[in-house]
């Protein structure tokens, strides 16, 4: 787990990472000097969301599913792809900077539902804790954990959710070939634009 701290300069890094391919201007003193505790040197799971404040409408969100980064490298990656690559919004402006709240998610590592009945698979979901990959017919979607108690959904409509963010069926978890992963994830998040971080509670 990472700590309070470690979560909060996480956040900074992802923030300082958009000022620097933004070419936005500084929101606070020059970034913080001295070595960066040994977690970031370690591979992670890492996503970024990006939030309009006030109002949290989504305007960014991409990441790493698997550890295949060191920490630090995959926080500043994924900041500026949500900001850049995320194909279901224009590229974020500088100007827009000052506006948006961001979100870290550092993720355990993806381990599969086995389970062959639906219900076994429901069940083996928890609501709040889990986050979704569902892979299956070529293509892949993936929900952060957060996404299913801020929809209000139970966990069947977090597989369903899952699918169709796939592009599948809503109903495409119950097929055999279809996998189902799980895992989990510490949040960290701004309670408004370059403010400190905070973990998600839950």
């Amino acid at each position: 787990m990472l700590s309070a701290d470690e979560g909060a300069r996480a956040v900074r890094r992802a923030r300082d990472a958009l000022v620097a391919a933004l070419g936005a201007p500084p929101d606070r003193g020059p970034a913080e000097e001295g070595e960066l505790p040994p977690v970031f040197a370690e591979p992670r799971g890492v996503f970024v969301t990006l939030r309009r404040y006030p109002g949290g409408d989504l305007r960014g969100c991409i990441g790493f599913p698997l550890p295949v980064l060191p920490l630090e490298r995959a926080v500043r990656e994924a900041a500026v792809a949500a900001a850049t690559e995320d194909p279901r919004f224009p590229r974020v402006r500088a100007a827009e900077l000052p506006s948006l709240t961001i979100e870290v998610s550092v993720l355990t590592v993806p381990v599969p539902i086995r389970a062959s009945r639906p219900e076994e698979i429901v069940r083996a979901v928890k609501v709040g804790r889990d986050g979704l990959i569902v892979d299956g017919y070529g293509t892949s979607g993936l929900l952060l954990p957060q996404v299913a108690p801020e929809q209000g959904w139970s966990a069947e409509e977090l597989l369903e959710g899952t699918c169709e963010k796939a592009g599948l069926p809503s109903r495409a978890w119950r097929d055999p070939k279809v996998t189902i992963r799980r895992f989990e994830a510490e949040v960290f998040s701004e309670p408004r634009p370059g403010g400190e971080a905070v973990r998600a509670a839950g």
